[in-house]
């Protein structure tokens, strides 16, 4: 069984943010996304991975290598220009050859990983194993409508939603579903989409299975997504990646699971609540105050702020009393605060911002 890992076709921008490079390589518990995806196809015991890239992959490459870090063998598969999912596969197709393969979309997170897909399949070989749960809002997925366990419908966000069950972003298919998406048409949103293709195996008569996913999952694509995913992992970290590689000098003050990168400082005065992580060569000044659920990038600087629930990509600096929570800063931002404010400050800034409050 082969994986095929997606990323790199959606674009620099995840809304209202822009990033340099690949929002993929966005990092969650200081560790970018993607990444967690190669570990779940790891995990599942899978070995060889495709990984499609769009016209964006900067950076993936580079960090992803021939997939040796992840115990993994990568091949890369250039999609050109997305047009949706199901061309993403079909780019695949020589890749992928005559094997099964679970595809995983590189922006989203599943607590379980993709080890159920796997032992659905191996117990009653379907053509396709699809994963779905209920969500407040169905209509910014595709939605499956059941009957016990018979697929009645599947539509690609809908306006008018039949059931709450959302797809998430992990399948697995067998060869057959080369068969229906040869025969695809652009959609309305001028895309092959993943959705009409299961649709098309279930018209044939073939066998779907509907794996539901009773952990959490979350598609990263909004600012919200990717706090709350933050906040998860950092819960669910194993002690061993939450531990202190840097100095914490005498005066400062660490309560709960707190990982600390090699070369970072915090200085007497400071506060750190897990859990939350630092990257490497951060320094964290007198009167700063770290909460839970929070992630700071290497080579950030904190000078008496108070940051929780989270995420600080790398090189930031924030001096002042000003109180963030539920932030997200990218790349070699600067927050300066002169004076102490009465409430929390939420700031959502992309790359290189300039603030001052």
């Amino acid at each position: 069984m082969k994986g095929l890992l997606l990323a790199g076709g959606y674009g620099t921008r995840l809304r209202p943010l822009t990033f340099t490079g690949n929002k993929h390589m966005i990092p969650v518990a200081n560790r970018p996304i993607l990444f967690y995806g190669l570990d779940h196809l790891r995990s599942a015991g899978i070995r060889e991975v495709g990984l499609v890239l769009g016209p964006v992959h900067e950076g993936i490459q580079e960090a992803v290598g021939e997939g040796r870090a992840f115990g993994l063998d990568v091949t890369y598969v250039h999609q050109g220009t997305p047009k949706g999912l199901a061309h993403a596969v079909a780019c695949a197709r020589e890749f992928l050859g005559n094997e099964p393969f679970v595809m995983y979309l590189g922006d989203n997170l599943l607590q379980e990983g993709v080890g159920g897909f796997v032992r659905a399949y191996e117990t009653s070989r379907p053509d396709a194993v699809i994963g779905a749960t209920p969500v407040a809002d169905p209509r910014q997925y595709g939605v499956v409508e059941l009957a016990g366990d018979r697929i009645v419908s599947i539509e690609e966000k809908p306006r008018n939603p039949k059931s709450d069950l959302a797809l998430v972003g992990v399948y697995l298919f067998t060869p057959s579903i080369f068969e229906v998406i040869d025969g695809l048409t652009p959609s309305a949103r001028n895309e092959l989409e993943i959705t009409e293709a299961i649709w098309g195996l279930v018209q044939r008569q073939r066998p779907v299975t509907v794996q539901r996913v009773s952990g959490w999952w979350k598609d990263t694509g909004l600012p919200a997504d990717l706090l709350e995913a933050n906040e998860r992992v950092l819960a669910s970290l194993r002690p061993d990646r939450l531990v202190n590689q840097g100095e914490v000098r005498p005066g400062a003050v660490l309560r709960g699971p707190v990982g600390i990168g090699p070369g970072s400082v915090v200085d007497s005065g400071a506060e750190i609540e897990g859990p939350a992580v630092l990257g490497e060569n951060v320094r964290v000044g007198a009167g700063t105050r770290i909460g839970p659920g929070t992630a700071i990038g290497s080579g950030s600087v904190l000078e008496g702020c108070a940051v929780r629930r989270s995420i600080l990509l790398e090189r930031v600096h924030v001096e002042g009393p000003v109180r963030l929570r539920d932030s997200i800063l990218g790349r070699d931002v600067s927050v300066r605060c002169a004076r102490a404010t009465e409430r929390d400050t939420e700031l959502i800034v992309g790359d290189s911002a300039r603030i001052a409050l």
